[in-house]
């Protein structure tokens, strides 16, 4: 969440502007009529400039800091009293500090923006990785469907070459045509939201459909795996103002890190478990857990660095990803060893609003 966002969720949005004007011209009449030329009040125009980064962008924070200078060089010429080689030393020194500071603030903010590029870039990275490990599933979840289409067509074509035609029988072949074309193009629907490259788009969202989004698109994975899955998600769990898409691709990313642990393993069952309840703050809690290989307690928070993977061919990045945004979103992620043998991911998101650009 950049500074902008920040403030236009503490504090409305027509205080911030009036205070920086305000200050402005409090520093103006100062350092004009209250001040002499030997005193540099107007260094101080630098706190509005700095204050106008955080409701407005590039070309604005220019224009306040021009403003600003303007108002430094009018205030030199209208100071009753004073030495005039010293007031125009501190007034060069002012308008030497507003433009450094313009500049750097500036600076700041195109690198902070760059950051947030490459942070969406990697979260796109993994997210595709990810959904190319679903391939097989995802295609078999799709020509079920439509094989279901093609079946149901031919006996519609049969039921109404029949003589007579059979019309009745013809409708519920038709019927059944639409509600596989339908089912398979809700797949499809939810690969495409997951792979596309989108800015955040926050909304109210309810945890538990989106659980069960992502379980339903795994559900061919869970079933070759051998693995057995129960929920348990709270019918009071509130809703939470976040990004779908992110949101989805971290549930994604902490099931299937539950399914191929528990692949590694021969003999035992192969069981896991995702629940949903309100936290202590009413929020949202979100567990997933496995009887897996289980974690290394030594090693808990090194999991969630960039590039630090246990799998053969793993990139390293899907925990770290995850942990970004859960945490972009306010909340938090972390891991456990489960008791006797596992892994159990949770995290937290809380139920305020925070907007981010």
């Amino acid at each position: 969440m950049d500074r902008r966002s920040h403030c236009s969720a503490t504090a409305p949005s027509t205080i911030l502007p009036v205070a920086t004007a305000a200050l402005a011209i409090g520093i103006f009449v100062v350092d004009t009529f209250l001040t002499d030329l030997e005193i540099a009040v107007s260094v101080f125009f630098i706190v509005p400039v700095l204050m106008s980064v955080f409701f407005l962008r590039k070309q604005g924070v220019v224009l306040v800091s021009a403003a600003c200078m303007v108002l430094t060089v009018v205030s030199y010429f209208l100071t009753p009293g004073g030495e005039l080689t010293a007031g125009l030393v501190n007034d060069a020194i002012s308008l030497l500090a507003i433009g450094v500071t313009t500049y750097l603030v500036l600076k700041i903010e195109s690198m902070g923006m760059a950051i947030h590029e490459a942070r969406a870039q990697l979260a796109h990275i993994a997210r595709v990785t990810a959904l190319g490990e679903l391939t097989a599933s995802i295609a078999h979840e799709v020509n079920q469907p439509l094989a279901g289409v093609v079946s149901s067509a031919n006996a519609c074509l049969r039921w109404l070459d029949s003589q007579p035609p059979d019309t009745e029988k013809a409708r519920q072949s038709v019927d059944r045509i639409i509600r596989d074309a339908n089912r398979a193009s809700d797949v499809v629907g939810r690969v495409r939201s997951l792979a596309k490259k989108t800015p955040p788009q926050k909304a109210w969202l309810n945890i538990n459909e989106m659980v069960l989004e992502i379980v339903s698109l795994m559900e061919k994975e869970i079933e070759q795996n051998q693995v057995s899955l129960a929920t348990r998600l709270s019918n009071d769990v509130p809703r939470v103002f976040a990004d779908r898409i992110q949101l989805q691709q971290v549930i994604l990313n902490l099931i299937m890190n539950a399914v191929e642990a528990l692949s590694a393993i021969s003999d035992g069952s192969r069981y896991l478990f995702i629940s949903t309840e309100k936290d202590k703050s009413d929020g949202v809690f979100l567990t997933v857990g496995d009887f897996g290989p289980g974690l290394d307690p030594e090693k808990l928070e090194q999991i969630f660095d960039a590039f630090y993977t246990t799998k053969r061919e793993g990139m390293g990045m899907g925990l770290a990803v995850s942990r970004s945004i859960i945490e972009a979103h306010s909340g938090r992620l972390w891991a456990t060893p489960n008791d006797p043998r596992g892994a159990v991911f949770q995290f937290t998101l809380p139920q305020v609003r925070e907007e981010t650009s």
